[in-house]
């Protein structure tokens, strides 16, 4: 039976983050359902210069991670349908990851809005005691925002901030190397293995020798 990895892409600044775990997912050899919420399409949009349409979102999506998808195992479920497969509890997934998590979506799934397919997944999957893995990336953060992400963490969610670590590759690091970094301490929290970074060695300085 198949059990894709749920992605939702909210919002939030940060869809090179998306791309990142969503190859990582597929490099892996694992299905992946996809879901776009209306807000991200905009942030899609502005920082590839490439459109995400529901009818048209394997070509689009086939460019905007500059990749063959024809062997791919994947899904697309469009944000406002609430009647989707990862709607419900009994449709199998083996979890789900919100990267980049905006704080309007870490808010909606802490408090149950289900204001789209995104947040009613998420949210199916903490009842369900599915994996969940929150990647806020706004910043600075409010009190309420705050609130909102100890709610998820209460709630079971992994909570992982973009922060990328720079030991892997040091000061002179590129943008690529600190996605692949947060990409892949996604895919750690997930269980599913990837060679996107460097591990700590005990070593200072060792990964960049």
């Amino acid at each position: 039976m198949r059990e894709p990895w749920v992605v939702g892409v909210s919002g939030a600044s940060g869809t090179p983050y998306a791309a990142a775990v969503i190859g990582g997912l597929l490099d892996a050899g694992e299905p992946v359902d996809l879901i776009v919420s209306r807000a991200a399409r905009l942030t899609v949009l502005d920082e590839t210069g490439r459109p995400f349409r529901d009818g048209h979102w394997a070509e689009d999506l086939a460019a905007w991670l500059d990749r063959d998808l024809t062997a791919a195992d994947v899904r697309h479920w469009p944000a406002g349908d609430l009647a989707a497969g990862p709607s419900s509890g009994s449709y199998r997934v083996r979890g789900m990851a919100v990267v980049p998590a905006s704080t309007a979506a870490c808010a909606g799934v802490a408090i149950g809005l289900s204001k789209d397919l995104l947040q009613r997944a998420a949210e199916v999957n903490l009842k369900e005691r599915r994996p969940v893995v929150m990647v806020p990336r706004e910043t600075p953060v409010t009190r309420s925002h705050l609130e909102h992400l100890l709610a998820l963490h209460d709630a079971g969610a992994v909570v992982l901030p973009a922060s990328p670590g720079f030991y892997g590759a040091g000061a002179a690091a590129s943008a690529q190397q600190l996605v692949d970094f947060v990409a892949g301490k996604v895919l750690d929290a997930l269980g599913v293995p990837h060679t996107l970074f460097r591990r700590w060695s005990g070593q200072l300085g060792a990964a960049r020798s």
